[in-house]
């Protein structure tokens, strides 16, 4: 599948571009942590080597509950043009996610249907939904069928990546990226069948430009809208997207979250869905052995940090830090003192963040300081002892239970026993703690050094 080269030498990342640069000594503001989000989602898809096998159950409402509700476990029962199926089994699909099982059937459908579906990172909707474009596209016909929407030009191009393999054999489908940096002549028709853009490019070549003929579109596709609606503009661009399309044109929406003002966008700019949701995996805290030190102040957590760190390190840690500052100030503690540590931070180039993340998955550091922004969605399967250096607290400074619970969860996975240290320097986080522990009904007891003999058997 050939696509459309970029006139620039490096096209610009959007305005929230998930190249996120920022002061080393300026805390986190809301923006920046919105602006993370793209960011985070991209820093997923890089360091994905394969599906999630999640345990969630998936909720399915129809949009006719009247009709058979169909699902499929293998690729062959969807009756794929050839191409298409050696396309999903050169990409190392041998058979198709549980979003894929229920969504593949709905989205292929005759008539078409529309769909919103909550997925989280790696599991399998970008095939998806990239499968249904594919399979809609009429590749004699030399202009846009098919239109899908991504928060950021880096998140446009991992999809493209995806149309490209997953359309290797079928050499006559041409993919355009609407994107800053790709200038095109005026009065320019686009000849590509998919169009794979961010929104304020898209509305340009179809509204301004005329690039795009809005009225052919079969297919509109809103990837990522969670993280879509948390930058300025792009919901009120999408929308006035939409309302060029055709009628009956297919629109499938997809966020990994769906909060109230996610569903409010999708009910606008999906009429008449189908809708699949993930029933919320229910963690636990049965195989976790929590504990707090109590210390007067940050050097005093640092002291304390350093004298269990040889009990840690036998296996592979995880420190939370609550800012960048913080993260970057303690990191370079530890090297200082000869300890060997890796730090995850949101002022790094994404790429940068995943090469990190590689080389702690790999094992060449034990430890891995960060905070909770850049951490979210990392699954390390050997971590098992999780340190909070600073005790996860919400913008108000109350207890943010739901990230305790996120945090700790990186270990005592895949079923072995894990281990959780709380760091408490002041009567403030100790009320924390108090909180945490009477919201999941766990007792937190205190750190001794007698259970510095029972971390490192937990370790080994």
């Amino acid at each position: 599948l050939s696509t459309l080269h970029l006139k620039d030498e490096k096209p610009k990342p959007d305005a929230n571009g998930a190249v996120v640069k920022a002061d080393d000594n300026v805390e986190k503001t809301e923006d920046e942590e919105k602006e993370d989000r793209a960011a985070q989602s991209l820093l997923n898809k890089l360091i994905r080597s394969n599906l999630v096998d999640t345990t969630n159950q998936v909720e399915v409402l129809q949009r006719d509950p009247t009709s058979p509700l169909y699902s499929v476990k293998s690729f062959e029962e969807l009756r794929l043009k050839p191409q298409l199926l050696q396309g999903v089994y050169a990409m190392g699909f041998n058979r198709p996610s549980k979003i894929q099982e229920n969504a593949l059937p709905m989205m292929l459908a005759e008539p078409p249907q529309n769909l919103i579906a909550q997925s989280q990172s790696g599991t399998g909707k970008t095939a998806a939904f990239v499968l249904a474009m594919l399979s809609r596209v009429e590749p004699g016909n030399k202009y846009p069928q098919c239109l899908c929407l991504s928060p950021t030009y880096e998140l446009a191009l991992q999809t493209g990546k995806v149309i490209e393999q997953m359309g290797n054999f079928y050499p006559e489908l041409k993919l355009a990226y609407a994107v800053r940096g790709n200038k095109l002549e005026r009065g320019q028709k686009i000849s590509e069948q998919i169009v794979i853009g961010t929104p304020g490019t898209v509305l340009d070549w179809c509204s301004k430009l005329k690039f795009i003929d809005p009225k052919k579109i079969k297919v509109f596709v809103l990837d990522e809208a969670d993280v879509m609606i948390a930058t300025q503009g792009h919901q009120d661009q999408s929308i006035r997207i939409q309302r060029m399309l055709p009628r009956d044109c297919q629109m499938l929406l997809f966020s990994a979250t769906f909060e109230d003002s996610v569903w409010k966008f999708a009910q606008k700019v999906v009429p008449d869905p189908n809708i699949i949701k993930l029933k919320r995996e229910e963690e636990t805290l049965d195989t976790i052995k929590q504990y707090y030190v109590l210390c007067n102040n940050r050097d005093e957590k640092f002291r304390a940090l350093c004298n269990i760190y040889g009990a840690i390190t036998i296996a592979q840690a995880m420190i939370f830090c609550h800012t960048r500052k913080t993260a970057g100030w303690l990191a370079a503690e530890l090297s200082r003192e000869g300890h060997q540590v890796a730090l995850l931070s949101g002022e790094m180039m994404v790429e940068q963040r995943a090469a990190v993340i590689e080389r702690f998955r790999e094992g060449k550091e034990k430890v891995l300081v960060t905070t909770n922004v850049c951490a979210r969605g990392i699954d390390v399967e050997q971590v098992s002892v999780v340190i909070n250096f600073d005790l996860p607290v919400d913008k108000d400074g109350n207890p943010d239970n739901e990230t305790y619970l996120h945090r700790i969860g990186r270990t005592g996975r895949f079923g072995k026993r894990g281990l959780a240290i709380n760091m408490v320097d002041s009567k403030h986080s100790m009320n924390i703690l108090n909180r945490i522990q009477e919201h999941f009904n766990k007792k937190i007891n205190k750190l001794d050094t007698d259970d510095l003999d029972e971390i490192e058997k937990i370790n080994n």
